[in-house]
């Protein structure tokens, strides 16, 4: 009997988690996220799955973000007939996830269509003059029904008429509510099968609500295999979720392989013992000249956490108490999942806010927006107030309006409070104010490009690492050292190759034997 790892996403880079766990009698996937980052380069990545999903037994999934469950839909549509296991928070969490996961990308989808009929009826080939003003008026009336929404029947007909490219959605919402029944959501550290000979346990990974380290008992005639997938390893000491598990149980102790995630591989995190104050004083600073605080965070974690440090800002009187606009309509859903799963919560919220009857994800200042209208709204407020958006990474979504009408005026701040891919558009933001700081703020200030516009970087840009979910090569090595893991051989996935490369040389250091496999190749476990 052979048992071994096959890894074909998240392979020296941190998004599109892929691995498949391969016995004589099943194959279990690990994770089935997408590829994230610009749309050329994750496109095509993203359209084919690496295996054919009949052949699949089963999956779990480590936690709900979409660089680990994204592609669900296109599983189940590809002919997977399995489960889909996962926590019990992870699976509520999902069904909204891949809801508005869909949503953007059947969005996304009808503006390209709309831009391809609309280039070809104004005689606008790519590189070439811009079509005349009223031309462009004159294709716009014809394509869409209103300023913000696609006429996507008339689209369609010109591209079928004119034998036109048609850009598809990776999946739509009626495959994502086909893909939801196959959710199924479990305790921690209740041992299920997952197939006929591996057993599943799922152990808190301290990363988001939810998250889990997954823990598979491969049961073969030589006796058992332990593999252990980290998922996304959070951090020590974090309000809301609970600490990483060190305490394994005693069947689980000895770990074959590892998968083990490295994210942050060379980073080491500031120590956010104090990261409210450090809150705080940006907030202070930011009212003090008159200006707002736009902070891009990911729907799912990052939002919860800052609603709870405000909240508790709030109360203490700390700081000016501003309107607080959740403006996510995914973030406003997923705060909700947050209310109905108070038993993931770890003991610091539980003293905080729940003895006292208080919820901690609502005060008088916070404002949830779900429409459009609504969000328009908060930018013609010219009092201080703060924003939390999406997309996390600045790649799309409501943050990019607010950044349009406060970027390029230095009262604003920026706050970045979590990790920014390389490539994404935070990223640039990030890098460009850093420059100009450097600088002395001297000078014209760096351009940024997005909405087809240029915009001046004069608002000031403020990373607070504290805030990130993923632990730092500290912490990580923390979850192994100790731990009362006896860990035999350790496949490094989920980073870029700075990071990668850098964990793996700390891990050999300490002995322990270490592969960085690239996509598509194997860790064989038993032979």
């Amino acid at each position: 009997m052979t048992i071994f790892a096959q890894f074909f996403g998240a392979t020296r880079e941190v998004t599109g988690s892929f691995h498949v766990i391969h016995t004589d009698k099943s194959r279990i996937l690990l994770d089935c996220g997408l590829f994230q980052g610009r749309r050329k380069e994750t496109e095509a990545k993203n359209r084919a799955l690496p295996v054919d999903p009949a052949i699949l037994t089963n999956c779990v999934l480590s936690h709900a973000h979409l660089d680990h469950s994204g592609r669900i839909p296109m599983l189940c549509k590809g002919g997977f007939t399995g489960r889909v296991f996962a926590t019990n928070t992870t699976a509520d969490a999902c069904a909204y996830l891949l809801r508005d996961s869909a949503t953007i990308q059947e969005h996304d989808a009808a503006y390209l269509n709309y831009k391809i009929v609309r280039n070809f009826l104004g005689g606008v080939t790519e590189g070439g003059p811009k079509m005349p003003d009223a031309k462009r008026r004159e294709v716009k009336a014809l394509l869409k029904s209103s300023e913000a929404k696609v006429n996507e029947e008339v689209v369609a007909r010109l591209q079928a008429q004119h034998h036109l490219e048609r850009i598809n959605p990776l999946y739509s919402m009626e495959d994502v509510e086909a893909c939801l029944p196959c959710l199924t959501g479990v305790p921690y550290r209740q041992t299920f099968p997952v197939a006929e000979d591996v057993d599943c346990t799922l152990y808190d990974a301290g990363h988001i609500l939810g998250s889990a380290m997954v823990l598979l008992t491969v049961t073969s005639g030589r006796g058992r295999k332990n593999i252990l997938f980290s998922g996304d390893v959070g951090r020590f000491g974090k309000p809301i979720v609970r600490d990483p598990t060190l305490a394994f149980a005693e069947e689980h102790q000895d770990i074959d392989l590892m998968i083990m995630e490295s994210t942050y591989g060379d980073r080491h995190h500031d120590s956010d013992s104090n990261l409210k104050e450090r809150l705080q004083q940006v907030l202070e600073t930011t009212f003090a000249r008159g200006g707002s605080v736009i902070i891009p965070a990911f729907a799912y974690g990052r939002t919860q956490e800052l609603i709870y440090f405000l909240h508790q800002l709030y109360m203490e009187g700390a700081v000016r108490q501003v309107p607080v606009y959740i403006d996510s309509p995914l973030a406003i859903n997923i705060t909700n999942v947050f209310g109905r799963h108070k038993e993931d919560y770890d003991s610091e919220t539980g003293r905080d806010f729940l003895q006292d009857g208080v919820n901690p994800f609502a005060f008088e200042q916070l404002r949830f927006v779900q429409s459009v209208e609504e969000s328009m709204a908060i930018n013609r407020d010219q009092n201080s107030h703060i924003v939390i958006a999406g997309s996390g990474m600045c790649e799309g979504g409501r943050i990019l309006h607010h950044l349009r009408h406060k970027i390029h005026n230095d009262k604003h701040t920026i706050l970045i409070v979590g990790f920014m891919g390389q490539n994404t558009f935070g990223h640039l933001l990030q890098e460009k104010a850093a420059a100009y700081e450097q600088g002395g703020r001297k000078g014209p200030a760096p351009v940024v490009r997005f909405f087809n516009n240029e915009y001046p970087l004069r608002a000031r840009v403020v990373t607070l690492d504290g805030f990130s979910a993923h632990g730092d090569y500290e912490e990580l090595q923390r979850v192994i050292r100790e731990s009362n893991l006896r860990v035999k051989k350790i496949a490094l996935v989920h980073g870029e190759e700075e990071q990668i490369f850098a964990f793996e040389k700390r891990l050999q250091e300490a002995g322990y034997p270490v592969t960085v496999p690239r996509q598509g190749e194997s860790v064989v476990i038993e032979e």
